[in-house]
């Protein structure tokens, strides 16, 4: 009776022990393998105002020499501000915010039983960060030329004044000499007439 009820004990030893072993040996590889459980901003948030960095949290510790991230913004322009730094769980990115829309941040590493992890979280930016005018700074160039016309045009019209009165003076005198002869030569013609008309009487 005794021995019966050991086998019977030493059976359920056994089960038991296949039940935990059962249980506890997947627990290793997945507390082995890492995960993302959080970020800030939040995959999908909307923001007006840009975050000065990213930050990724993982639900264990992530290397460094194996871990990847970074940021893309609209037409795929990168928006990463420096290299990442990581703080235990947690791995901060400074943010470069440009234009608004959509932004990508992706990252990339190893967990402790060397499977690769990655993924993406994305958000909008509202506002965006206008480019600068390169114009805007440009000294004029337009000035110069136009406020050199007038000084050099100044003198053209005051030329022509003395000779024009020069030549009205020289026509004038000659027009009366012209007259005073005519008389003459009419009272001498006038003379001649008279005698003759005399010497015929």
């Amino acid at each position: 009776m005794g021995g019966r009820v050991a086998r019977v004990a030493r059976t359920w030893a056994v089960v038991l022990g296949v039940v935990a072993a059962s249980t506890l040996l997947p627990a290793a590889p997945a507390a082995a393998h890492n995960s993302l459980t959080g970020s800030d901003p939040r995959d999908g948030a909307r923001l007006a105002v840009a975050p000065e960095r990213i930050e990724l949290r993982f639900l264990a510790t992530p290397k460094e020499a194996t871990t990847e991230v970074t940021v893309t913004g609209p037409d795929n322009v990168a928006a990463t501000g420096g290299a990442p730094a990581f703080s235990g769980k947690r791995v901060t990115v400074p943010f470069r915010p440009g234009a608004a829309g959509l932004y990508i941040v992706t990252y990339r590493l190893a967990s402790d039983d060397g499977h690769p992890v990655k993924g993406e979280i994305r958000f909008t930016l509202t506002t965006g960060t206008p480019a600068e005018s390169p114009s805007a700074s440009a000294p004029p160039t337009s000035a110069a030329p136009t406020s050199a016309v007038p000084t050099s045009a100044a003198p053209t019209p005051a030329s022509p004044t003395p000779a024009a009165a020069g030549t009205d003076d020289d026509g004038g005198t000659g027009w009366l000499w012209a007259a005073g002869a005519v008389v003459v030569l009419a009272a001498l013609g006038g003379g001649l007439l008279l005698r003759r008309r005399a010497a015929r009487r």
